[in-house]
This record gives C-alpha cells, sequence and structure tokens, in this order.
C-alpha cells in the first residue's frame, strides 16, 4: 500500500482546509485508515479514523465538532474536511493504513499545515 496526502497549505483562523489521501496498492474498500498529525516540537497525535465501509468514525476531542472525515473507496480516496481552523490545528497531518491487529503499519508522507493567527 502507498499512500500519498495532500490538500495542506496556510489558512487563517476560523478558515477551512480539505486534505485528501490516496491510496495505492491492495483493495482500499477493505481498509480501516486514519488521520494522525505532529506538531512542532510535539508527539505525533490521533485525529481521526474511518472504517473501511465509512462506518466506525472516531475523532480526538480536540477536533470533534470541526473535522469531518470521510472516503470514497471508488476513488481509493480518505478525506478530513477541517473547519473553523485554529493556529494549534498548525501541524503536519498524515494518513495511515491500521492493519486489524492493534497496529497502523503504512503511513503517508504528510502534508503541512499551518493556521495563522
Amino acid at each position: 500500500v502507498q499512500l500519498q496526502a495532500s490538500g495542506g497549505g496556510l489558512v487563517q483562523a476560523g478558515g477551512s482546509l480539505r486534505l485528501s489521501c490516496a491510496a495505492s496498492g491492495r483493495a482500499f474498500s477493505s481498509l480501516h485508515m486514519a488521520w494522525f498529525r505532529q506538531a512542532p516540537g510535539k508527539e505525533r497525535e490521533f485525529v481521526s479514523a474511518i472504517g473501511w465501509s465509512g462506518g466506525s468514525i472516531v475523532y480526538a476531542d480536540s477536533v470533534k465538532g470541526r473535522f469531518t472525515v470521510s472516503r470514497d473507496n471508488a476513488k481509493n480516496t480518505v478525506y478530513l474536511q477541517m473547519n473553523s481552523l485554529k493556529p494549534e490545528d498548525t501541524a503536519v497531518y498524515y494518513c495511515a493504513k491500521y492493519n486489524g491487529l492493534g497496529l497502523y503499519d503504512y503511513w503517508g508522507q504528510g502534508t503541512l499545515v499551518t493556521v495563522s493567527s
């Protein structure tokens, strides 16, 4: 599996961005996917996850109500719609594939989101 994240950029506080994660390789529609982020000087943290059928959606408390995860299995792509962005959302965002055994074993290269105040 190869994952390619895109859609990051510079946005003002209160603005929106949509991240995309395109997958290639094995059957995407059977994969549980997630988004993580890593801010400068901080550890990587979980943001959101989505099951293979679009269900089993989970959000970190810090983004609940502002971010929406979705997927289009026909396009082998997972999305993260980010609204009401805050400066503390500034980070490199990564998509990842869950292996079903407690680990995320494939990671995209990351896309940088910068939110200015």
